[in-house]
């Protein structure tokens, strides 16, 4: 008797295996829903040109129905352009149906995969779906119903169906309860992404309230919608036999030589006579792809790698940029200093990659001063919250050197500070290492470039770092004049009986000798404060940022004349500011 062989839907094959896309966990399956269905909105606003408002709401209802478990409520609503009633099952209840899907483009969300498993979730934790209600502009009313998944034939299910009154012009809002473990805080934390997703995304306004917290309303800093880039063309060096031979089968009878030039970037007529003398026979050019055998696509395949052509364009890039970034990080929170590096769009790998910095640290947030910093990873605009170890993003920071930046680092590992460092990669073709896009996949030159920007922020918070050790010093010297000069100059004049005039010499000189004079340090303050704060202003009008002038003058008083001379010099990307003087003290 021969075992009969059957084969499974896409659906009920995810349904067996949701920890590969995000759902291993209790925990997981909580975050990687939220994100999904924020990704989701975002996007759909970026494509439609409508500049993102998006409303979270997490809830616990109550236990769940497995172990260790509870039962989770999440709400996610947007003013996008809205779905349109017949498509909704096919976007909640389908796997591997997107308009992105296999698009060479800096888009958030291209499997088709992630909102459909979070409807799997639901389903199969909490016998519903998702509850999607929908309005277009061109609907008088919104339209509402559960999507379910049938596993067996992966195609969407719409139930309960009904139509209301909605005061929104359009949008989405779609709701999940399944069983779930939340977590606010730490690497997995809901919090943590809620800040990841608002720092790449100056253009979002963001309101969300997390169990029985407040509501948090986050507005955004920058009122242009980004632009999302034209798809690209794989470029053909970063394709292995099979993935060649099943990217032809996609293009139907055109010609190998069509099918060359129009399959994939950089490849010219010239190209393909340069393809002959590195092996590719003359005689297949003309032939229907359809017709070749294995052994033409070895050679057709041979020779397009053994070919030098031209790196792929880097036009298909996105970047969030330093003057939006260097807004944005000042919404999470008071900044004491902030580094924002973007570096130009290169390639890597034969893909075009665009990488962002941003270090900082919060005087507001109780990071600790012998811990490893906390590391923000994105991919395409995505916070990346799992799986940290095996990450190109944190393989490239621990390969830094960071003592030579002035922090502390055990070898091998992160570097220690109560600081924030946020990587952002950027690409039309990012590869992670699975499904549920957790990590990014590392290779020696994308580690060089994450490397390079890295070390770009690092110099500039080096500077910082040295400011600060130099008005340190400054404190402890005067700290000493303060303390002992007055015991020693009476001293001395009492053992060599000297006059008043004497004495205040003496003084003076022992002011020198320990280090600034603080008369001359309060000096040069008054001198540098409104240099500074006229540089001050022109920045925040150039950034679009409004500045409480009194707020601002009586830091520019507490601040030392040293940082108020370099700070002159420096670009808007790097601020910092300090605690008050030792001096500023003395002269109060």
């Amino acid at each position: 008797m021969t075992n009969k062989i059957t084969k499974s839907s896409t659906a009920e094959y995810f349904s067996k295996n949701l920890q590969q896309v995000g759902f291993s966990s209790p925990l997981k399956a909580v975050l990687t829903t939220l994100k999904e269905a924020v990704d989701n909105s975002l996007d759909a606003c970026e494509v439609a040109e409508i500049l993102p408002e998006i409303s979270v709401e997490v809830k616990r209802l109550g236990a769940g129905s497995s172990k260790n478990s509870e039962l989770v409520q999440i709400v996610v609503e947007d003013n996008g352009p809205g779905i349109d009633p017949d498509d909704i099952a096919k976007v909640f209840g389908e796997y591997l149906a997107s308009s992105k899907f296999g698009k060479g483009q800096c888009s958030r969300g291209q499997q088709g995969i992630g909102i459909s498993a979070a409807t799997t979730w639901a389903q199969l934790t909490n016998a519903k779906g998702a509850y999607v209600k929908t309005k277009t502009a061109s609907m008088r009313k919104a339209f509402a119903a559960q999507v379910d998944v049938d596993i067996k034939s992966n195609t969407g299910v719409v139930r309960n169906k009904e139509t209301l009154d909605w005061d929104k012009k359009s949008g989405v809002r779609v709701e999940f309860n399944f069983d779930g473990r939340i977590q606010l805080n730490g690497d997995g934390g809901l919090i943590t992404y809620m800040e990841g997703t608002v720092l790449v995304n100056p253009h979002l306004t963001l309101h969300y309230k997390l169990l029985d917290n407040d509501w948090v309303h986050i507005e955004r800093v920058s009122n242009q919608v980004p632009e999302i880039p034209q798809a690209t063309l794989p470029h053909p060096h970063t394709f292995k036999l099979g993935e060649f031979i099943t990217h032809a089968t996609l293009f139907g009878k055109i010609s190998v030589a069509n099918f060359l030039k129009t399959g994939f970037s950089r490849i010219s007529d010239q190209s393909i006579k340069d393809f002959i003398p590195k092996g590719l026979p003359k005689n297949l050019l003309d032939k229907p792809v359809t017709s070749l055998k294995e052994e033409d696509f070895k050679k057709v395949f041979a020779a397009v790698q053994a070919t030098e052509l031209m790196a792929p364009s880097t036009k298909s890039v996105l970047t969030v940029g330093e003057e939006s970034m260097s807004k944005s990080i000042q919404r999470l929170g008071q900044v004491d200093f902030f580094s924002v590096v973007t570096r130009k769009p290169t390639i890597c790998d034969f893909k075009p990659v665009s990488v962002e910095v941003a270090l900082a640290r919060f005087i507001n947030r109780n990071l600790e001063a012998d811990e490893p910093v906390q590391l923000l990873r994105f991919a395409n605009r995505v916070p990346l919250q799992f799986d940290k170890s095996g990450c190109a993003i944190t393989w490239a920071i621990e390969s830094v050197n960071w003592k030579n930046y002035g922090l502390s680092q055990p070898k091998g590992s992160l570097p220690i500070g109560p600081y924030v460092f946020a990587v952002s990669v950027v690409s039309p073709f990012i590869k992670f290492k699975n499904a549920s896009k957790e990590t990014i996949d590392a290779s020696e030159e994308l580690v060089e470039e994450i490397r390079r920007a890295l070390m770009q922020a690092g110099q500039k918070l080096s500077r910082h770092i040295k400011k600060e050790f130099r008005e340190a010093d400054l404190e402890r010297k005067l700290a000493h004049i303060e303390q002992f000069g007055p015991i020693l100059v009476e001293s001395l004049v009492r053992i060599t009986k000297s006059n008043d005039a004497r004495k205040k010499k003496a003084e003076e000189g022992l002011k020198k000798l320990l280090g600034r004079d603080s008369e001359v340090a309060i000096s040069e303050l008054e001198e540098a404060s409104e240099r500074l704060s006229k540089q001050k202003a022109r920045d925040a009008k150039k950034m679009g940022i409004e500045v409480d002038q009194e707020a601002e003058a009586e830091r520019l008083e507490n601040t030392p004349a040293e940082e108020l001379e370099e700070n002159n010099n420096e670009k808007p990307a790097a601020k910092s500011t300090t605690k008050k003087s030792a001096t500023t003290k003395k002269k109060k």
